[in-house]
């Protein structure tokens, strides 16, 4: 690690999952094309995050993160991007109601464009070409041209996430984000769920409570916070290129942020301790999350955390743990024990995503939603058992009606994948299945918190 830090310092580490570009004018051309752009988000909005997330770390309050796996620019228009934000709102209204604190709402929006991978080659029988990479990099046709890594890619890549921005913000304060309106839209949900019964005590409750407020005159009308929402935006800082002319001064505070989302987080294939993308991370103020997944060691985590929060601030680091269902319970404690020990403060945040993802029987990519509930339900389990918090969720999903994940009440099955199988990459849970996840932990955040610690039953555990 450099021991001093500027916005290009990375680029004297060791560095991984990123291309190579052929044209090598072009791509300085375009990073300095970038450096003149206005940003994209603000340092008071970056801190007014960390701020929300210092709450989750103390258990007042609990993160939701979710959107795309990978954005692009072909699925591009404004109804995609409305249907992603409304159900984020949804989730987190009926969340709100279970866990009785704030939700923190993160999207996965405007910027998640670069994807990490396992290979960087793809074959399809005898032809062997480099892998997608994301549409900020390459194209996904299995073409010679479209998976040639293009530097113009990041300006549309800036274009499409201002656009998206601007929508968001629009959708956030212009009385869309109403609790009112997200409410029925829950209500809406139940009617057509075949699990409907099961949902409608908590939609009666949540009509409840807003009835009474508004006969105490706590409308939309007299109260901005029914009618206006706080929505972050965040994404994996991957191509650093991108990320680095994007990073600017905040002219208030004198301190480098990254000006490209809110909230950037680093994979778990680009943990390295001595790698670059840790080395970028360190240097920005803005919040930062670490994805660690199976391979990740107590002692690694604690030397991240070093570097990536060496002043211990609550709400600046957000681990993602990503350990899949069946070791959660067992590779998470350790983890958990040792931050513990060394009382550093982070919030806790489980992906129950990555870890479960495989191939149907029909070929297609797939997760199944009894898997992540097993894990989320393992995540909780293990914070409740060494008495730390729970501080959030991180999922892929989307507003649309796909039938990416099998399960869930609608009963996706193998057969059914290539109904409407769209994702450029991961596999993502549906609106139906992710209100349904929403609705199914705001029944076990309720349990354990009226509990206060006590043992119960698990709602996730009977859903599974």
């Amino acid at each position: 690690m450099a021991e001093k830090w500027s916005p290009d310092s990375w680029r004297g580490q060791p560095i991984v999952q990123v291309p190579e570009y052929p044209d090598r004018d072009a791509l300085k051309s375009v990073e300095g094309l970038l450096r003149n752009f206005p940003p994209l988000v603000f340092a008071g909005e970056a801190r007014r995050l960390k701020t929300a997330l210092a709450d989750a770390c103390e258990g007042k309050a609990f993160l939701l993160q979710g959107g795309d796996c990978a954005e692009s620019f072909a699925e591009f228009r404004a109804n995609n991007i409305r249907d992603t934000f409304r159900v984020m709102l949804q989730m987190a209204v009926v969340l709100t109601f279970g866990a009785a604190v704030p939700v923190v709402k993160l999207g996965r929006l405007a910027g998640q464009f670069a994807k990490p991978r396992s290979s960087s080659m793809e074959t399809i029988g005898e032809v062997s070409l480099p892998s997608y990479r994301g549409d900020i990099i390459n194209g996904m046709d299995f073409t010679a041209a479209a998976r040639v890594p293009d530097p113009q890619r990041m300006v549309q890549a800036y274009s499409q996430s201002a656009a998206t921005l601007n929508l968001l913000r629009a959708f956030a304060s212009g009385g869309y984000a109403d609790l009112h309106q997200v409410h029925l839209w829950n209500q809406g949900f139940v009617a057509k769920s075949p699990q409907g019964e099961r949902y409608q005590a908590l939609a009666d409750r949540l009509t409840e409570t807003l009835d009474f407020m508004a006969a105490c005159g706590f409308t939309s009308a007299t109260s901005p916070q029914i009618r206006e929402t706080e929505f972050f935006t965040s994404h994996e800082a991957l191509l650093l290129p991108y990320e680095e002319a994007l990073t600017r001064v905040d002219s208030t505070s004198g301190e480098w942020y990254d000006c490209s989302a809110h909230l950037v987080w680093i994979g778990d294939r680009t943990r390295q301790l001595d790698g670059a993308h840790v080395e970028f991370a360190r240097g920005i103020k803005n919040p930062i999350g670490l994805k660690a997944g199976p391979t990740t060691n107590p002692d690694d985590l604690l030397r991240l955390i070093d570097i990536l929060n060496p002043a211990n601030e609550p709400g600046r680091l957000s681990l993602i743990t990503r350990m899949s269902s069946e070791k959660v319970t067992e590779l998470l404690p350790p983890l958990v024990r040792a931050v513990e020990r060394e009382g550093r403060k982070v919030v806790w945040v489980c992906d129950p995503m990555h870890g479960n993802t495989h191939t149907s029987s029909t070929g297609y990519k797939t997760r199944s939603f009894d898997r992540i509930i097993k894990e989320v339900r393992g995540f909780f389990d293990v914070h409740q058992a060494e008495g730390t918090q729970a501080g959030g969720v991180h999922f892929e999903m989307t507003g649309q009606e796909v039938t990416e994940c099998i399960g869930g009440a609608q009963a996706i099955s193998d057969s059914s994948l290539g109904d409407r199988y769209h994702t450029h990459c991961d596999p993502r849970l549906n609106a139906s299945q992710s209100l349904e996840l929403a609705f199914l932990m705001a029944e076990e955040l309720k349990s354990r918190r009226l509990a206060m610690g006590k043992p119960s039953g698990s709602a996730l555990a009977a859903a599974s």
